[in-house]
């Protein structure tokens, strides 16, 4: 039997989790949840899963969950804050933990799992793009374990040899082919796409996401951001990450070898079955996901990205090139962007040149601890705010 502790477990990553630890009911049992405000849906999460400790972001939203939890005679837990979630990502009652919370919020209690030595599931791809030589060398020198939950990253994973050791030409790894479904928007006029409205881009033709993630969709920073992560996940430099076009979601990623082998993994786009890979690695569970039915499909199309379309993927790409912080920095600004979007204050084609002129603004530095990365974090967001409100 295995604890996990799940870390944004009101969202869609971590209901899909919950959705598959309870068909296992013998392998795994829950020892900590959190959400950061949506009190009543993990009051229920608690109430189903009966976990140790419940985490929420305030104590407004503690108060509420407590007196929701004592009026359904729950004994668990109740704690808020940012230490309370690197509490629960670091207590020796959890053997894994779902790194699930959405941006910078999740970077602390990410790095706090890989110092405890925890087997971290990692869906939370800021923690990489913000700080990815800190969190890779945290799990290095802690024997703590990544996996990723991401079905790009999940599905390189499955695709590459047993025991890859981020050296791609030790493995004979030739590229690394990272799938985009292209997003709402991808064959629509690129001369109306100041016209965009917050409900077209929240509409994903594929995948059920959150908000945030489903701008990042239309964008591609979101293909951008898994750029910057397949990097510090498999050893791949930013010459060796290639980005294909394919609108099906069927194939979720491909591993090009020098062979000319290229190994792809296939499935419906259903996050339950990356979660499953990784909960049970190296076996294979039940995921509740339905099998693919080839024939149905009938079609598989591919195309290349194009920059003029999708600038944020090149903003990406750019970051990953020059190093230092300023993929925290294009981060940030992304961030502050997308929630302005979403809060209706720009427009859609604002986003990308909000992030490129932030990225210019800022110096691009070396930082050698999260305080620093945090203080550059910082900086991008009030300058992203204050172009904004110009």
């Amino acid at each position: 039997m295995q604890s996990i502790s799940i870390l944004g477990s009101t969202g869609s990553i971590g209901v899909s989790t919950l959705d598959v630890v309870a068909r296992h009911p013998d392998r795994y049992r829950v020892h900590a949840l959190s959400a950061h405000s949506r009190v009543a849906e993990l009051a229920q999460q608690c109430e189903r899963f009966r976990p140790e400790v419940a985490v929420v972001g305030s104590a407004a939203a503690a108060a509420e969950l407590e007196s929701l939890l004592r009026g359904k005679g729950l004994p668990t837990q109740v704690a808020c804050g940012p230490e309370a979630l690197c509490d629960i990502a670091s207590a020796d009652g959890c053997d894994m933990v779902m790194a699930a919370i959405v941006g910078a919020a999740g970077l602390a209690s990410t790095l706090a799992a890989a110092r405890a030595g925890k087997k971290i599931l990692l869906a939370n791809k800021e923690a990489l793009v913000i700080s990815g030589q800190l969190l890779m060398d945290a799990v290095a020198a802690n024997g703590a374990g990544l996996l990723p939950i991401d079905s790009e990253h999940n599905a390189i994973f499955q695709c590459l040899p047993p025991g890859y050791t981020r050296s791609m030409p030790a493995h004979g790894v030739e590229k690394i082919l990272l799938t985009a479904s292209g997003g709402p928007f991808l064959t629509r006029d690129v001369a109306t796409l100041n016209e965009v409205t917050v409900e077209e881009a929240v509409a994903h033709p594929k995948w059920v996401m959150g908000r945030k993630i489903s701008v990042d969709s239309a964008t591609m920073m979101n293909k951008g951001l898994e750029v910057i992560e397949a990097h510090w996940l498999f050893g791949a430099p930013a010459d060796k990450i290639e980005v294909v076009i394919h609108p099906q979601s069927v194939i979720h990623s491909m591993v090009s070898y020098a062979d000319g082998s290229v190994l792809a993994q296939l499935g419906n786009p259903d996050m339950r079955t990356p979660i499953a890979n990784a909960l049970a690695y190296p076996e294979r569970i039940a995921s509740g996901v339905a099998p693919l039915d080839l024939a149905q499909i009938a079609q598989l199309s591919f195309s290349q990205p194009d920059f003029g379309r999708f600038p944020c993927l090149k903003l990406a790409y750019d970051a990953l090139r020059a190093g230092g912080t300023l993929a925290a920095i294009l981060n940030a600004a992304n961030e502050v962007a997308v929630q302005a979007f979403l809060d209706r204050r720009i427009g859609f084609r604002m986003i990308d040149q909000l992030i490129q002129r932030v990225m210019s603004a800022i110096p691009n530095r070396q930082a050698a601890d999260i305080g620093a990365l945090l203080e550059q974090d910082a900086q991008a967001r009030a300058h992203a705010e204050a172009l904004i409100s110009q």
